[in-house]
């Protein structure tokens, strides 16, 4: 599979063929580095894209590597969900999938080496210590009263750490650099800490961790990875990463990459912010249709497809911008309108009753698959006496500019006759229920002679279609920037979901299979939902809309 996220020039691109022309590397090699501790979301697609893509275009490796430093926060469920997530978007990883634990003894002995070059001490300064020595952007930090302990007592207490023999946060293990340092990473970062937690690989082995910084650097250069690539806010981090593998005894050095992160509109990508809807109950798991994780979205109907070609349009840059959620969806249509099958639903239906055909006749009607696809088959739609079409497609009375079924006036049916509309009938409190029409034999394939139809409508047989629950999905937040919002559940949409239980959807999708998508013509882009969906419970949820219906809304607040 072909990643065009690298194909145009960008400065990423240009370091890598330039280390290859100049024989620095002999080939690439990359690593995508999630922390387990939640599910991947849109931000983490362009990485996942620009790690295994630019590994992938110059027929080098990219290697899948937990970072499961933190135990309090981590769940195996997550780490599966992160590689069913990868291997979705359509990428494989080198070999195994990596773990950072899988280095912890290797850490653990560079840490010591640290200690005895006299670059790393035993720190008891509390966690609020800490902080207060570490000072701020404009004040300078000071060291602490035990920095310049003696290289054996650091190393005894941090053997003594590890065997178990302190409290959690009694004492930390801290790089000895530069308490003067502008760069706040730089002013003797912690690298180890002692905390209790079983660990979801290395159960109760462990009461002392290393420190993302630490552990990170150092898996990438056992790894004997070549380009880093990481978001914008590692940036400040780069000098730190340098300092550690400087300052050891291993061979590799990896060259660490920022490029900028991907922000898009109507979302959150904050996994705190994400793990609170979640929570609090304002969506339905980390798998809801509406949430910007790969996982809902997959769920809603996005292709694999569809979300390379986004990241591919979004770039490949250092500039922080915030992508307009019209330039996901666009990709989504693209991908959809080329390559999903049309099928017929009607979502609000109203009932129809053609008086002048004959009563126990049901005719098969072939239609394409797809307008412009002739290889993607056709399917069989039944026409009979009774046929439901949308509530919205009538009115007694319109406009010229109105295309579809009026009292009096003749439409044609999608891939079948032309009908008139003759009577309305109506409840006792004046709601349309029922519509009495003709229809002529006459126009199945052809034009009707002497009048014109005023549009053509989407339709099914009331005896040959199924029940189906509709879920109409929106964006979740109604302003196109929530996260600057300090109450961002404010922001929430409250029509981000509709759910429509008394659908009718065309007889060839009962035999739609969870995750199979389709255009219900003239509604939109629908998927059969990847868990609830099944033949004795149709279940489709809408992916995206025919046109961006928000773009009028937002060009009349601007």
């Amino acid at each position: 599979m072909s990643n065009e996220v690298n194909k145009a020039a960008n400065f990423i691109r240009n370091i890598i063929e330039a280390d290859l022309e100049s024989g620095k590397h002999q080939s690439v090699q990359t690593r995508f580095p999630p922390e387990p501790n939640g599910f991947l979301h849109v931000g983490h697609a362009k990485s996942i894209c620009i790690n295994f893509g630019f590994a992938q275009d110059y027929q080098g490796l990219c290697n899948l590597r937990f970072d499961d430093t933190n135990p309090a926060k981590e769940e195996d469920a997550y780490a599966k969900a992160i590689a069913a997530d990868v291997e979705w978007l359509g990428f494989k990883w080198s070999g195994d999938i990596r773990h950072a634990a899988d280095y912890f003894d290797q850490l653990y002995a560079y840490a010591e080496e640290l200690i005895e070059k006299d670059l790393a001490f035993v720190d008891e300064l509390s966690a609020d210590q800490m902080r207060e020595y570490r000072g701020t952007f404009e004040v300078p930090g000071k060291e602490s009263p035990f920095r310049n302990r003696p290289i054996e007592e650091s190393l005894d207490l941090f053997r003594r750490m590890k065997a178990g023999e302190f409290d959690d946060g009694a004492m930390a293990l801290r790089a000895k650099i530069d308490m003067q340092s502008p760069n706040m990473n730089m002013r003797d970062p912690v690298i180890y800490r002692i905390k209790r937690q079983h660990h979801i690989r290395t159960g109760d082995k462990w009461c002392i961790y290393p420190t993302y910084d630490f552990t990170h650097c150092i898996s990438d250069a056992i790894e004997g990875i070549t380009h880093s690539l990481c978001t914008l806010e590692f940036e400040d981090h780069r000098p730190l990463y340098d300092w550690v593998l400087d300052n050891i005894s291993i061979d590799c050095h990896p060259q660490q990459i920022e490029f900028s992160r991907l922000n898009l509109e109507h979302t959150v990508t904050s996994k705190r912010k994400l793990n609170q809807l979640v929570l609090e109950g304002h969506v339905d798991g980390w798998d809801d249709p509406r949430m910007p994780t790969i996982s809902g979205m997959r769920r809603r109907g996005f292709s694999p497809a569809s979300i390379r070609d986004f990241v591919t349009r979004t770039g490949v840059t250092k500039k922080v911008h915030t992508v307009e959620m019209s330039l996901l969806e666009n990709s989504v249509r693209e991908d959809l309108g080329e390559n999903a099958p049309r099928a017929m639903a009607v979502l609000n239906p109203l009932k129809i009753t053609l008086s002048n055909y004959p009563e126990d006749k049901v005719e098969e009607i072939a239609a394409p698959n797809h307008p412009q696809k002739e290889e993607m088959g056709k399917r069989n739609i039944y026409f009979s006496k009774t046929l439901f079409i949308d509530q919205d497609d009538f009115r007694e009375s319109a406009n010229k500019k109105y295309k579809r079924l009026v009292l009096g006036k003749a439409v044609r049916l999608r891939n079948a006759y032309v009908i008139t509309c003759d009577e309305v009938i109506k409840d006792a409190d004046g709601n349309i229920i029922e519509l009495i029409c003709t229809y002529d034999e006459n126009t199945l394939g052809k034009n009707p002679e002497g009048y014109k139809p005023k549009g053509v409508i989407h339709w099914v047989s009331e005896s040959h279609s199924k029940p189906a629950t509709i879920r109409l999905y929106d964006r979740l937040f109604n302003v196109p920037n929530p996260g600057a919002s300090d109450d961002f559940l404010s922001t929430i949409n409250p029509e981000s979901l509709q759910v429509i239980d008394n659908a009718r959807v065309e007889m060839s999708l009962a035999n739609a299979k969870p995750e199979d998508v389709f255009q219900f013509e003239r509604e939109g882009y629908f998927c059969a939902d990847r868990f609830e969906h099944s033949a004795e419970n149709l279940v489709f949820n809408r992916t995206v809309t025919l046109r961006d219906s928000w773009a009028k809304i937002e060009a009349q607040q601007n």
